[in-house]
């Protein structure tokens, strides 16, 4: 009988998922490759080594490595993003990845081998095997397409998990409406922080922070925008709301920072604290840019958003929301006080705001 914390639960399967996507990502692009390679060189081609094989054979082989591969890729990037990114100097980072390469090599020509002798039975060693004639070709296709899918998870990564394939299928040339929630979470006193630790440090602090956010929020948010020391965080109106994932997500990002404590109070002799205003409703998302593209929400959920998060300090309170998204909410796990009817700049009306607390971390028993 042991009990288990329901925030705790969530990051591990948030992180999960976010690691099954990554796999499932490098996975589908190698295989994607060899089928491409099968292709171009299975189809009115003749091989030019000793190893001729036709079209169907070449699918085989592509089918079997493809995966593979991705196995592999996958893993190297999530041990990456998750262990090594941020956390060495880039010389460091190059050299890891110079060898990863090297390593990568090594791996293929011993999954082809095998593969080739599982489906065909060859007869020459791993040596003559490896140095075929065209085999340097191959190599070079290789680290091309390695190169280009850590491209692509790169500019996926930028532009928020899941948006690049939205991207290319077009759904944001044209302005569509969407119900969504928003969050701006700000780093409280960020002016005194940066006089104290000096604007090369306070970077690096806040650089520090954003990480950590980024492995403590759920997969189903995205991350819309740093802005200086705040953070613009946004969900689906449905899965926002599903069980106070968008609550949820700001005690998770508060309980990774107090268990490194140490780590902060070591290094900038602070432990940083950050205030959030959440709201929910209408906004218009599009493709913005010619030469430096970005994908925009525009509306007045967001600005609605910001101006609660900036009444925090008036009213004396970590996380306060609108009582539109609090109506929406149904939460055992969190207590509602409702703050009145407040004037937000820039509004002509006034909307009421609730503050937010922890009724105290859900327990199960197994």
């Amino acid at each position: 009988m042991f009990e288990k914390d329901n925030f705790g639960n969530m990051d591990v399967s948030s992180k999960n998922r976010r690691r099954w996507r990554i796999i499932r990502f490098y996975c589908i692009g190698w295989t994607l490759a060899f089928v491409f390679l099968s292709i171009v060189r299975g189809i009115g081609t003749e091989e030019l080594g000793k190893l001729k094989f036709d079209f169907v054979s070449s699918l085989y082989i592509a089918f079997t490595i493809g995966p593979l591969m991705g196995l592999i890729s996958g893993a190297a990037q999530i041990l990456t993003e998750e262990r090594i990114y941020k956390r060495i100097t880039i010389r460091k980072l190059l050299f890891i990845r110079f060898l990863f390469t090297i390593l990568f090599t090594v791996v293929l020509i011993l999954l082809a081998y095998g593969t080739y002798q599982l489906y065909f039975g060859i007869s020459i060693d791993i040596f003559s095997f490896a140095s075929d004639r065209g085999s340097g070709a191959i190599y070079f296709y290789v680290f091309s397409v390695d190169l280009m899918l850590s491209v692509l998870r790169q500019v996926n990564l930028m532009l928020g998990e899941g948006n690049l394939y939205k991207l290319f299928l077009g759904k944001f040339y044209t302005p569509n409406e969407e119900k969504r929630v928003f969050m701006f979470l700000d780093l409280q006193s960020s002016t005194e922080l940066a006089e104290k630790l000096g604007h090369i440090k306070y970077s690096m602090l806040v650089q520090e922070c954003f990480n950590d956010l980024g492995t403590a929020i759920p997969d189903n948010a995205q991350i819309y925008q740093y802005v200086g020391d705040e953070a613009v965080i946004t969900w689906d109106s449905n899965t926002g709301i599903e069980n106070q994932n968008c609550l949820q997500a700001f005690y998770s990002f508060k309980k990774l920072l107090a268990e490194r404590e140490d780590f902060y109070m070591k290094n900038y002799g602070c432990v940083p604290f950050f205030k959030a205003g959440v709201h929910v409703g209408i906004v218009t998302v599009t493709e913005v840019g010619k030469y430096k593209k970005e994908i925009a929400y525009h509306g007045d959920t967001i600005n609605t958003a910001a101006r609660i998060q900036g009444k925090c300090n008036e009213l004396g309170s970590e996380l306060l929301l609108s009582e539109t998204l609090k109506n929406e909410l149904l939460s055992k796990r969190f207590r509602f006080t409702e703050m009145g009817a407040v004037a937000l700049k820039g509004k002509k009306g006034k909307i009421t705001i609730h503050s937010v607390s922890q009724n105290g971390p859900q327990k199960a028993i197994a």
